[in-house]
């Protein structure tokens, strides 16, 4: 097998070679827990969740970090503007949810959606707050290089020198005259730094400022920038030199540009290659807030099943724009249903069916469509190409064509992650064994009436089940059932 990815920094698809034998290291961008989840963030999780799968499928064994930037100006922003009750005071009295409240309340938040979408848990999700110590020792080592310079005020700013360092701009090709400045500081602050292009590796404290919301430092109390508190974590888990560094493309330019200049500049290689998830749309236009043309993740799930907006979201070449509309939940829906109808009908007619083997039973179009730069619009083509065969097999009676279609699907729904998706609860359980029983007693007798020729008898009995959610299908050798998808 050989995998190839597109990696940003050299602008080509590139042969993925592990930099250690037998494992893989991988990080990706989480959430600044300053609000709810929107679905850029979701469609990213899943398309590393879709990469870490199929890397592990591959053999490899891999090492995930994702994480969670839980102390940020935003975070602080939206904590100012936050309201809760005071319940020792009167009713009336309000004041501002603490900052690390509010990240950790929205933290919980982003956990529930990874969750319900099938997302794995990453082998480990460190959280800004715990990694000051590793901070600083950056910072430092930045200064020791000079690279990097104590604002001349005191105010305990520290910024990174960018014409300090010949690479700067090299992950998005642009030249250094061209950039504007970094707005990071407040416009009268611009003063402290060398160039306006410089950002800070850490903020001082201001007068205004939650005194929680600062640590010391040699430089004076504080607390961090963006783009230092994910090349310091990344480095404490994954080390120096890694595979895989990912995230959306809104990140690349200024997030991801001075997290490898900054790494690189204290003498790290960093990552190996750079991967970037395309955007999602609303037909055909940025999502905003402010013209009302978005659509959260929490709202897709009230219009369809998890298991369908995994499917939507993870559709799309990861590195595409993602363009919503209006139907593409149903349409998602539908292919769903194709996927869902033939493992139910399948596994009722395969005898003795136990534990799929992937690898002994993935079709060599699908790997190498994933192989291609994860491919997965192309791989999915081969997923209902083989759901198509297979319920022709179920048709003609082929059981051993049936199974193989069986366990191909199996082992393809299982990669893209569809089968993570789990089923209520009620559908597993006694509740569904109930229903099993009742529909297929109503089953019975809609073939006893056919049998007899009464039509409208039969017919009945199949408008009732449809109606319940019931899908039912007529084949050579009896009816069939499965429930009706969302």
């Amino acid at each position: 097998m050989t995998l190839r990815f597109y990696d940003t920094a050299s602008a080509e698809v590139r042969d993925f070679v592990p930099l250690e034998d037998g494992k893989a290291s991988v990080y990706y961008c989480g959430a600044t827990v300053q609000g709810m989840p929107h679905v850029g963030h979701v469609r990213s999780a899943i398309a590393f969740d879709q990469l870490t799968r199929w890397l592990e499928f591959r053999g490899l064994r891999v090492t995930v970090v994702r994480n969670v930037t839980d102390i940020d100006d935003k975070i602080l922003a939206k904590s100012a503007q936050s309201f809760e009750p005071e319940w020792d005071s009167e009713p009336t009295a309000r004041q501002a949810e603490e900052w690390w409240a509010l990240a950790y309340r929205y933290e919980q938040e982003f956990e529930k959606a990874y969750e319900s979408l099938g997302v794995q848990r990453p082998t480990y999700e460190p959280r800004a707050t715990g990694h000051i110590p590793e901070m600083h020792a950056l910072i430092q080592r930045l200064m020791d290089r000079g690279h990097a310079y104590a604002a001349p005020d005191g105010s305990g700013d520290v910024y990174f020198d960018v014409r300090s360092w010949s690479k700067y701009g090299s992950l998005t090709r642009q030249n250094i005259d061209d950039m504007q400045g970094a707005t990071d500081v407040e416009a009268q602050f611009i003063s402290r730094k060398r160039d306006p292009r410089d950002f800070a590796l850490w903020k001082g404290f201001k007068d205004g400022e939650p005194v929680t919301a600062k640590w010391d430092s040699p430089w004076g109390a504080g607390r961090p920038g963006w783009h230092l508190e994910c090349s310091a974590m990344v480095t404490k888990y994954l080390g120096t030199r890694f595979d895989i560094h990912g995230g959306g493309l809104d990140l690349r330019f200024p997030h991801h540009e001075n997290e490898m200049a900054q790494s690189q500049a204290a003498g790290d290689d960093f990552a190996n290659f750079w991967m970037h998830n395309g955007m999602v749309t609303y037909e055909g236009e940025k999502m905003s807030k402010s013209i009302g043309n978005t659509v959260s993740p929490a709202e897709m799930l009230e219009l369809a099943s998890p298991r369908v907006v995994r499917y939507y979201l993870g559709q799309a070449h990861y590195r595409s724009v993602l363009d919503y509309r209006p139907t593409s939940l149903q349409e998602a829906a539908a292919a769903v249903e194709r996927i869902d109808g033939f493992i139910s009908k399948a596994s009722a007619k395969v005898p003795g069916r136990t534990d799929v083997a992937p690898q002994a039973n993935m079709p060599a179009a699908f790997s190498a469509a994933m192989d291609d730069d994860l491919n997965v619009p192309q791989a999915l083509g081969v997923l209902h190409e083989t759901v198509r065969a297979g319920n022709t097999a179920l048709a003609a009676g082929d059981l051993e064509a049936a199974k193989a279609a069986l366990y191909s699907v199996l082992s393809m729904t299982e990669v893209l992650g569809l089968d993570a998706v789990k089923q209520p609860e009620a559908e597993q359980g006694r509740e569904h064994s109930a229903l099993k029983v009742l529909v297929e007693a109503q089953l019975e007798a809609r073939a006893a009436a056919r049998a007899g020729k009464d039509w409208a008898a039969s017919d009945a009995i199949r408008d009732t089940l449809a109606a319940a959610g019931v899908v039912v299908e007529d084949g050579a050798d009896g009816a069939s059932w499965s429930l009706k998808r969302d």
